[in-house]
């Protein structure tokens, strides 16, 4: 029986920063994961987003493949996607749609929406919590700098979040998959690319993280839902800025038996932004262990491993 792994909850609303930013920093450093609330995303707002994108995925195929992923935007098929390269699994049991941003003209002009004479009300109910969230993301992101011994407002400051390469993913994992031999993950093992994933689900359980992902066997312990809280976890560029002392953890979503829908939002600095060594976070006894790297150049290459284009 997999364990429940205990994370600490962070008041967005609090007016104690500091207190807030000392456990965001203890999270970060112990296990990368932790659960975010009143974060101004409201229930109502929530509710309608599972259920555009419920909507969106009880298409038939031949519908939301005329939406197919074109430039990271758009609709992944059931087993399209493998996160893991190790895998030797046909596929992770699960369907995906990806929004980029919103308002930049050359990016949000990649953006596939469906028909509204189909889903009159999936564009501004997406772009609403889109905006939501974004915003939410930035306040989070200035407890992070305070978290790192930073000013308050130093990601915005050096022009990090100018532009932030933010991307909404709305996922579908079916309930019954029918008999197979192989195990198959609704998202197999994998740390996430960028700079900070605020995930919300529909309360349906899977989700699990490997604390110690050099360590074999692997010991997987459940993420319990909140309702109302966002699961935010440290992604691989964030680890890599701050030198390894925030960590990007290893997880995966199981099958549960039952309908999983979950929308993850991944906040990234602007793909011209050049990500390096934090000043905070090293040392002469921990020097920097990665060349800076431009952000766009770093997930383009993520993003090509994954999905070979």
């Amino acid at each position: 029986m997999t364990a429940a792994l205990n994370l600490p909850i962070i008041d967005l609303s609090s007016p104690d920063s500091l207190s807030s930013a000392t456990s965001i920093r203890q999270a970060c450093i112990e296990c990368g994961f932790f659960y975010l609330v009143n974060h101004g995303v409201e229930e109502e707002l929530l509710g309608q987003v599972f259920d555009e994108s419920s909507k969106l995925f009880s298409l038939p195929l031949e519908d939301k493949l005329k939406l197919a992923r074109k430039q990271h935007r758009g609709y992944t098929p059931l087993f399209s996607e493998n996160l893991d390269p190790t895998s030797t699994s046909k596929g992770d049991s699960k369907e995906s749609y990806y929004i980029g941003p919103l308002d930049d003209v050359t990016c949000s002009n990649l953006n596939q929406w469906p028909s509204e004479d189909i889903l009159p009300s999936w564009r501004p109910t997406m772009e609403s919590y889109y905006r939501k969230v974004l915003s939410a993301g930035k306040r989070l992101i200035s407890l992070i700098a305070l978290a790192l011994n930073l000013d308050e407002e130093f990601f915005e400051k050096v022009g990090a979040l100018n532009k932030p390469a933010a991307v909404l993913r709305l996922l579908h994992y079916p309930g019954q998959l029918g008999s197979t031999d192989e195990e198959i993950s609704g998202a197999s093992a994998h740390s996430d690319y960028g700079m900070v994933t605020l995930l919300a689900s529909n309360g349906v359980p899977g989700l699990q993280v490997c604390r110690e992902k050099s360590k074999q066997p692997r010991i997987w312990e459940d993420v319990l839902h909140i309702d109302g809280a966002f699961i935010v976890n440290i992604g691989d560029m964030l680890e890599r800025w701050t030198n390894c002392l925030f960590r990007s953890t290893l997880h995966r979503v199981m099958p549960a038996g039952q309908e999983r829908y979950s929308v993850a939002f991944f906040l990234d600095p602007n793909e011209d932004f050049v990500v390096e060594c934090l000043k905070s976070c090293c040392s002469e006894a921990s020097p920097p262990r990665f060349p800076p790297i431009r952000s766009g150049d770093y997930l383009k290459e993520r993003l090509r491993l994954t999905y070979g284009s």
